[in-house]
């Protein structure tokens, strides 16, 4: 599914990203390019969910599906509102567990 590959891809970037800048918090803080870096990856996998049929996120429940698609549109509408803080544990807890679900399941279709 070409969907989960890209959603993949945007989880990855997202990881290269905290490594480029030593997973360091205070950096991340500190830099409005690491947090824009990762908003956007997020904003492109929120738009990308919305593409996944009712049917397989109804079957893959154990994803917030919902979720990833709302903290999309916080991104895409309403910069300014952004919690930065929830953002940062997105991408240190979430996104490693959308990533690993993306690549088991293509790994089965194959």
């Amino acid at each position: 599914m070409s969907i989960l590959r890209l959603i993949l891809k945007y989880c990855l970037q997202i990881k290269e990203t905290r490594q480029e800048f030593n997973n360091d918090k205070e950096r991340y803080d500190e830099s409005a390019t690491f947090r824009n870096a990762v908003c956007l990856c997020l904003l492109q996998i929120g738009e990308l969910v919305g593409n996944l049929s009712d049917e397989f996120k109804e079957a893959n429940s154990n994803i917030h599906w919902r979720s990833i698609k709302k903290l999309r549109n916080i991104v895409a509408h309403r910069y300014k509102t952004i919690d930065f803080n929830l953002v940062w544990v997105i991408s240190m807890r979430e996104v490693p567990d959308l990533a690993v679900f993306c690549k088991s399941f293509l790994t089965e279709q194959e």
